[in-house]
C-alpha cells in the first residue's frame, strides 16, 4: 500500500472499530469497566474524522500512524487511550520516511508498537491484556516479513484472534479484571479482542486492493 492507500486503510478499520463497540462493550461488561467499547468508539470515531476530513495528508507512513495514534490517545481517554495510542505512535516513530506498507513494514510497526506498551505498562504475554493479541501478530508478522501484504496480514490477524481467544483461558494481572482472580478465567480479554479487530479489518482492506 502506498501511503494514500494506508490511510484509507486506517478509515476502513475505523469504520469497522466504530461498529465493534457492541461486541466490545458485552466483553467488558464481564470483566472490565464495561466502557472498553465505548472508549473504542469514541476513539475511532474521532479518528474517522481525522481521516476523512477534506485537505487531510499524511508525509508518509509513519506521519499517517503519527497522527492517528496521537488522535486515540487523546479522544479515546483511559488506559486504552493510551495503549492503542502507543501502539499507532511508536509505529509512526519507526516507520518515519517509509511511503509503502508492506509485510516488512507490518513486522516492524507490531515489533515496535510491543516494545512500546511493554515500557509504558509493563505488560507480557500471558498478563492477558490486548498484548497478548500483539505478541502473537508481531511472531508471525516477523515470519511473514518477505511475503505479499495481503498474506501477512490473513496470518498475522489470525495469529491475533488465537492469541485474544487464548486470555480466556488466563487469570489477569491488569485492570479491573485482576480483582476478579480466577472467575475471570472462560472470558476473553477486550483489549485483546480489539487488537485483533484492528488487524482482521486491515486484512479486510489489503485483500479488496
Amino acid at each position: 500500500m502506498d501511503t494514500r492507500q494506508f490511510t484509507d486503510c486506517l478509515l476502513y478499520v475505523s469504520e469497522a472499530m466504530i461498529a465493534s463497540e457492541p461486541r466490545l462493550t458485552a466483553l467488558d461488561q464481564v470483566i472490565g469497566d464495561g466502557d472498553h467499547g465505548i472508549g473504542i468508539k469514541r476513539g475511532f470515531t474521532a479518528l474517522k474524522t481525522l481521516l476523512s476530513t477534506p485537505g487531510f495528508a499524511a508525509v508518509d507512513i509513519g506521519d499517517c500512524l503519527l497522527q492517528s495514534g496521537t488522535r486515540l490517545m487523546t479522544s479515546m481517554g483511559g488506559a486504552s487511550g493510551a495503549i492503542f495510542g502507543t501502539l499507532f505512535r511508536a509505529g509512526g516513530k519507526a516507520l518515519a520516511g517509509h511511503t509503502e506498507f508492506d509485510a516488512a513494514t507490518l513486522a516492524d510497526w507490531l515489533a515496535a508498537g510491543m516494545q512500546a506498551i511493554h515500557q509504558r505498562g509493563g505488560a507480557l504475554p500471558g498478563d492477558k491484556t490486548m498484548v497478548d493479541a500483539l505478541a502473537a501478530a508481531a511472531e508471525r508478522a516477523r515470519i511473514e516479513s518477505e511475503r505479499p501484504l495481503a498474506e501477512a496480514l490473513t496470518h498475522c490477524a489470525q495469529a491475533a484472534m488465537a492469541g485474544a481467544e487464548g486470555t480466556s483461558t488466563m487469570v489477569a494481572r491488569f485492570g479491573r479484571a485482576k480483582n476478579l482472580g480466577e472467575r475471570a478465567i472462560g472470558h476473553c480479554d477486550p483489549g485483546a479482542v480489539s487488537m485483533a479487530l484492528i488487524l482482521q479489518f486491515m486484512d479486510e482492506f489489503a485483500n479488496r486492493l
